[in-house]
């Protein structure tokens, strides 16, 4: 295995999710996996930036508004607190991280400029049209897309009729400029599948679509330059924010090393497909832009029954509460090693207690307790030269001198293919082979026959448990100090670094 240790820029965002409702677990995931990427480039020496943050208009929330009996600005205030307590309560890096909200002065700006751009090329002209919109979705949705007329995303909420006169960007004529970006890269949209969808709807023909809406029915929007009638619709704006984040348009070296230069990744949800990989595509184009490098598809969180979890169904489960419980580790492990990162998973509370208990609390837990107990009564530690030779202190290289001398020859194409289950799975086969060292070679018991035969099997379980403590980090940062901290301080935990729950 081998990667590059000369600094790069990466950039890496997540999608901006609507501030009409609190948090959920499906927000959690996808912080959590663009979050463990960019811990693991920023680990190989690269300069990381991050982006999240709110999308704060459109009609879901300006009629949320009108129903709270408040202001827009006053409705998505404690909204937005919400979005960037979660960043906190999941261990987000936060010397990387930046959060953006489409509100902010600097984001309208850009959002208006890069409209200029896509007029001035020929793409935006008025047209009067007849639409079914899913307020859900903040989407256009055709007949064959409705489920007993109602959207499958959101069978809740009534479909609207919106008749008016709108602006309309050129979608159609970037079919074949489309087409040849996907063949161009097997890699641009992750998994396969998911390219193969996106090329077979392109393939199809795209229509040209609304980006524009009558201020005087839904003034809560970026207003359209030179035209007060109009707002820009959300879609087209809120997909903005992953360059306005970098600084642009003003700030042009920035965007460059970081989009232009770099290998710009965007996490989404799979609902977000058409949007993320063609439609934004296509106004980066217009726009005399580069496109993006990667975009990584997850799948949905489902609940009990394998429902969409979301908050128009009111089935969803709070990440706070989980942390609350659990801790954040617990729930950045259960979301990286138990979910799937490109397909529907489950997640349940009763199934995240047993996951808890058999791999955290039985499992990764047990061993740290169990090999830090036989160390410290049989005093038993790592010399200060194998601390030295096993601590990794040189910052480009730590983590992967530590994967390499544990042996974890996929870890880092795994990375990069964004298969982070796979990542976990082979940690914990570590584990596993440690406790089965530990039963195998019965040290507890060998330091009553055979003193030096124990220390020298507790010495290398120490070496592991050290290296285990560093390969973590991305994944478990919390978790990672304290076992490499255990270790190099030779002590036990004051309390067990995972409790059963019952």
């Amino acid at each position: 295995m081998t990667v590059a240790q000369s600094k790069k820029k990466f950039y890496i965002t997540t999608t901006l999710p609507y501030v009409n409702a609190e948090p959920h677990i499906g927000h959690a995931v996808e912080l959590v996996r663009a979050d463990t990427v960019a811990r693991f480039r920023k680990a190989c020496g690269d300069e990381v930036f991050f982006n999240t943050g709110t999308d704060e208009h459109g009609l879901k929330i300006y009629q949320g508004a009108e129903k709270a009996g408040q202001t827009p600005e006053e409705y998505i205030k404690p909204h937005v607190q919400k979005f960037r307590d979660l960043i906190a309560a999941l261990g987000i890096d936060s010397e990387i991280v930046h959060f953006t909200r489409t509100t902010d002065p600097h984001h309208v700006a850009a959002a208006q400029e890069f409209w200029r751009r896509c007029k001035a090329n020929g793409d935006i002209s008025l047209k009067q049209h007849k639409i079914k919109y899913c307020v859900g979705c903040e989407l256009e949705k055709t007949d064959s897309e409705l489920v007993d007329g109602h959207c499958p995303l959101h069978p809740n909420l009534k479909i609207e009729i919106i008749d008016e006169e709108n602006y309309f960007f050129n979608f159609k004529k970037y079919k074949e400029r489309l087409l040849e970006l996907y063949s161009r890269s097997e890699q641009f949209v992750i998994p396969a599948t998911r390219l193969v969808e996106i090329k077979t709807f392109i393939e199809r023909g795209p229509e040209d679509f609304s980006i524009s809406r009558l201020a005087a029915k839904m003034p809560w929007g970026v207003p359209v330059p030179d035209d007060p009638r109009h707002v820009m619709y959300v879609w087209f704006e809120a997909l903005v924010s992953y360059i306005s984040a970098l600084g642009w348009p003003e700030d042009e070296k920035k965007f460059a090393e970081f989009w232009q230069e770099g290998t710009p990744v965007q996490y989404c949800g799979k609902d977000n497909l058409r949007q993320q990989a063609a439609i934004w595509q296509a106004m980066l184009m217009s726009a005399g832009l580069p496109t993006s490098h990667r975009i990584v598809i997850d799948g949905f969180v489902t609940a009990a029954g394998g429902v969409k979890m979301s908050k128009s169904l009111g089935n969803t489960v709070s990440p706070f509460d989980i942390v609350a419980e659990y801790g954040t580790d617990a729930l950045r492990y259960f979301v990286l090693a138990e979910l799937s990162p490109f397909e529907d998973s489950p997640f349940t509370p009763e199934l995240f207690k047993t996951v808890y208990n058999a791999k955290l609390a039985n499992g990764l837990g047990n061993l740290v307790n169990r090999v830090m107990k036989m160390a410290t009564t049989n005093d038993v530690a790592l010399s200060q030269e194998e601390l030295a030779n096993n601590e990794f202190s040189h910052s480009d290289t730590a983590l992967i001198d530590a994967v390499v001398h544990a042996g974890l020859h996929n870890y880092a194409s795994d990375f990069e293919k964004f298969s982070l289950q796979d990542v976990c799975s082979a940690i914990w086969e570590l584990i596993r082979m440690d406790d089965e060292m530990i039963q195998n070679k019965k040290p507890f018991a060998l330091i009553k026959t055979d003193p030096e035969q124990a220390r020298s099997v507790i010495v290398i379980l120490l070496r592991h448990l050290l290296r285990i403590g560093k390969i973590l980090e991305p994944i478990m940062p919390e978790t990672a100090a304290k076992i490499q901290g255990l270790v190099r301080e030779n002590r036990m935990p004051v309390t067990p670094l995972f409790l059963r729950k019952e």
